[in-house]
């Protein structure tokens, strides 16, 4: 997906009061009422609130938020009904390719007939970039998914099934590209059996769009004395064809078994939780996160890219999640660090080239600054050499903290000292067995979330000897230096700061510095070398060596396990030998899997050296897999994170998956 810097939307008023768009030269609502104009034509010609009582989930993709009445009033609908009359869960969501700064949302909102709600969604109001922004209310039973960008980009990319359908925005007549027919024919792939669709437009070429995805359309009277307006259900004449791992909603109970208690396994179980589902987490060690992620903390925070590759799309919507989810924990004492921003230097760019990259990004100021090397000295505090991106919403975090409130907030149990030694599948459920064979437990999903021996268990699940691992997967040694804070020569940072190395800020009379990074190294013990390299690292940054004996420092020793591309593993496990049978593959998402529709196997793992600043959010991805919720990311980025995606990339090199190369 090919993104563009968001353009703000500019927000004025009428004589009237009404808001109104300079832009596109329309009024955002009818002047007889954002909310009765939301009431009439979106909530009552879609059924609602009566079709969404007694669902687990209710699904409602709108094609423009504009100032967000439409959702508010939704919201307060779901509310005002009695809980046997509501879904459990509704997910909102909302594409917009100009949406409102914060003040301006606020402003719009100031007469809201539910002041306390329009207040909930300006302060959840996220940063202006192009994402898919998760916002929650209702302590999570109310979703609201807000894709900022063109349709035209983020049609293609949703990845769920809409029981119903808002067709809003600006008229047809001001804002062509939103109602285009091809746009609006992809609303097919994307609608649930029985869905509907309403919008208060006639146009002729929306109502034979909307045929044209296999809805029946008709008219019904329409609102503030408009004759008509179009409403639409989803009657197509044959079944869409979907991915094998397209969303569906398991059958049977929701209960999941999770291997492995650090930050990826313990995410997974909150995740699971959000969406309904019960857990056990199992790991060989007594106590929750105590391999890597019981480092006495680490860094989070998003990255940058000139062509906002990838990667950088990856881990800035990670890095955004994570800031939402931790900042109201840190202010409650449930998990240890802070959010005042983390500086990455830069030594290689000169500052005008740096600031001119910058403009040309587009990327608000609330997610990334430049500063040069005297600003960078003055937030820091330390004698840095040069200057360096800097990431208002990034920190550090004590991750085992993190992994504990995840655990708690889940409400699943913790199974300690069970060492997994294999995974077998009994039917319709999956088994987990210790060394001697016998069953520690059963569910319809098991979730690998144990790292490096993640990989032995889904080798393990296939059928026949495959002669190929799953995934290619390596382990990476590091190593930690503590030092007392007021060692001589140690200049305390203020804030996060990365180079070569990197530096926390001072916690219990102690700073953190680290860390080596040592591919195929078993060592588990701590080294003297480790912690001069630790030190010159440090030296570098801070500009000056502390004064301490290398020998008669603390640390700590752990190991990352990273994929080739950098990316997590995310998904169901790969068949590999129904995807050895299979003539062509060319797409992760057509790869069989380890999974129907009662259930699978899946995996949470490689989270590598960025597993705070990733987990909760490929945590949110695999729940999404998992359950049939939307997906919180882009059907690029789930490809991006997906555990098959190296079975196609050994075909696309001549190989098939678990067997031998072709001829």
């Amino acid at each position: 997906m090919r993104t563009a810097p968001i353009r703000p939307a500019e927000v004025a008023f009428t004589a009237e009061g009404t808001p109104y768009s300079p832009q596109f030269g329309d009024v955002y609502h009818s002047q007889a009422g954002a909310w009765d104009q939301a009431r009439h034509v979106f909530l009552a010609r879609n059924g609602l609130p009566q079709r969404w009582a007694g669902r687990e989930r209710f699904v409602i993709l709108e094609t423009g938020f504009g100032l967000g009445n439409n959702f508010l009033a939704t919201w307060q609908a779901w509310r005002g009904a009695p809980s046997h009359a509501r879904c459990d869960r509704l997910v909102f969501v909302s594409i917009e390719k100009h949406p409102p700064e914060r003040e301006d949302l606020a402003r719009a909102l100031a007469g809201s007939p539910q002041p306390a709600l329009a207040e909930a969604l300006v302060q959840a109001w996220p940063l202006l970039t192009p994402d898919l922004h998760r916002l929650e209310f209702d302590a999570g039973r109310v979703q609201l998914l807000l894709a900022f960008g063109d349709i035209a980009g983020w049609l293609p990319e949703l990845v769920l099934e809409a029981d119903a359908f808002f067709l809003d925005g600006f008229s047809p007549a001001r804002n062509p590209d939103m109602w285009q027919p091809h746009e609006l024919q992809r609303l097919g792939r994307l609608a649930a059996p029985g869905a509907t669709a309403a919008t208060w437009s006639v146009a002729r070429g929306v109502r034979d769009a909307l045929s044209g995805a296999g809805f029946e359309v008709s008219k019904a009277p329409g609102f503030a004395g408009k004759r008509d307006m179009t409403v639409a259900r989803f009657a197509p004449r044959f079944t869409p064809q979907r991915a094998p791992a397209a969303l569906r909603t398991p059958k049977g109970p929701r209960e999941a078994l999770v291997v492995g208690a650090g930050l990826a396994g313990c995410a997974a179980a909150w995740a699971l939780a959000r969406q309904g589902w019960s857990c056990r987490v199992f790991d060989r060690e007594p106590a929750p996160a105590m391999a890597t992620s019981g480092n006495e903390g680490g860094l989070f925070h998003g990255t940058f890219q000139g062509d906002d590759g990838l990667h950088a799309r990856w881990h800035r919507a990670a890095a955004l999640r994570t800031e939402a989810l931790v900042r109201p924990w840190i202010a409650e004492g449930r998990v240890a660090g802070s959010i005042d921003g983390f500086i990455r230097l830069e030594g290689r760019l000169a500052d005008t080239e740096a600031l001119e990259q910058l403009a040309a990004s587009g990327l608000p100021a609330g997610y990334l600054q430049w500063l040069d090397a005297a600003a960078a000295r003055e937030a820091s505090g330390l004698a840095l050499p040069h200057g360096g991106w800097f990431y208002p919403g990034g920190g550090w975090l004590a991750p085992r903290t993190l992994a504990a409130t995840w655990l708690a907030q889940a409400g699943a149990s913790f199974d300690g000292g069970r060492d997994v030694s294999a995974v077998l599948r009994q039917g319709r459920l999956w088994q987990l067995l210790d060394a001697a064979g016998s069953v520690l437990a059963e569910a319809p999903v098991v979730v690998l979330a144990n790292a490096l021996n993640a990989a032995d268990l889904a080798l393990g699940a296939q059928a026949g000897e495959p002669a190929a691992p799953v995934w290619p997967v390596s382990a990476v040694r590091g190593q930690t230096t503590l030092l007392p804070e007021h060692a001589p020569g140690l200049r305390s940072a203020r804030l996060p700061v990365s180079g070569a190395g990197y530096v926390l800020p001072p916690r219990d009379g102690w700073v953190l510095c680290g860390a080596t990074s040592q591919h195929h190294d078993p060592d588990a013990h701590l080294r003297e070398s480790d912690h001069s390299h630790n030190l010159q690292r440090l030296a570098a940054l801070c500009g000056s060596a502390p004064e301490v004996d290398a020998t008669s420092l603390r640390g700590r020793v752990g190991w990352r396990m990273v994929a080739p591309d950098r990316l997590p593993l995310v998904g169901a496990v790969p068949d590999l030998a129904a995807a050895a049978s299979m003539s062509r593959l060319d797409q992760p998402r057509f790869v069989p899997r380890l999974a129907d529709e009662h259930g699978g196997l899946f995996v949470l793992a490689a989270l590598g050296s960025r597993g705070i600043t990733t987990a909760a959010l490929a945590a949110e991805v695999l729940a999404s897999w998992v359950t049939g919720a939307p997906c919180p990311v882009g059907a690029d980025l789930r490809d991006a994170l997906d555990a098959a995606r190296f079975v196609v990339r050994e075909r696309r090199r001549g190989a098939r998956p678990g067997g031998q190369a072709d001829d």
